[in-house]
């Protein structure tokens, strides 16, 4: 701003904000009520839980990303070797979720494209619709017709009669 100028030239507006016009000496309950839940509730409950978080923070371990080693199959197992049965099942468990939402992924990015492109989706889409198609072809080989009750073990036999069925006909 130059050094000369004018307050006069440019003055302010008046102020739009009334006046408070206090009726009654009391105060007003509602600040009150606000201050007392603030101290009462709010201010205990908050520091609890930035000290909790400070105390969490010293110990950086992410919990929610479980690490599983790999176990052997079914068909690795000792006969009667009843953990190795079970950490085997509970491996292909993991398997059979993580293979859901591998074609869960893939479902969404074909819908996303889908909604994208709208009526020329079948043009744009062909890459997403293969892919699909492809995830969803293995998913129903590998876990197809297990039934409610599916295992690693019906389907490591269902695994079986597949290349059984392939032998015979290539023989």
């Amino acid at each position: 701003m130059p050094n000369d100028y004018d307050k006069g030239a440019y003055p302010e507006p008046p102020r739009q904000t009334p006046v408070i016009d206090k009726q009654t000496a009391l105060p007003n309950p509602a600040l009150i009520l606000s201050q007392v839940f603030y101290y009462t509730v709010d201010l205990p409950v908050t520091t609890f839980r930035d000290a909790v978080d400070s105390i969490r923070s010293k110990n950086k371990q992410v919990y929610y990303h479980q690490k599983f080693r790999r176990v052997p199959d079914l068909t690795e197992c000792q006969e009667g070797d009843y953990v190795c049965y079970y950490e085997a099942e509970m491996q292909w468990r993991r398997d059979y979720k993580v293979d859901q939402e591998i074609v869960k992924v893939i479902q969404e990015r074909m819908r996303a494209c889908h909604q994208r492109e709208g009526a020329s989706y079948e043009q744009n889409c062909a890459k997403e619709i293969q892919q699909f198609n492809e995830v969803t072809k293995n998913f129903m080989s590998r876990y197809g017709d297990l039934g409610a009750y599916a295992s690693g073990r019906k389907c490591l036999m269902k695994q079986k009669e597949r290349m059984l069925a392939a032998q015979a006909q290539s023989a």
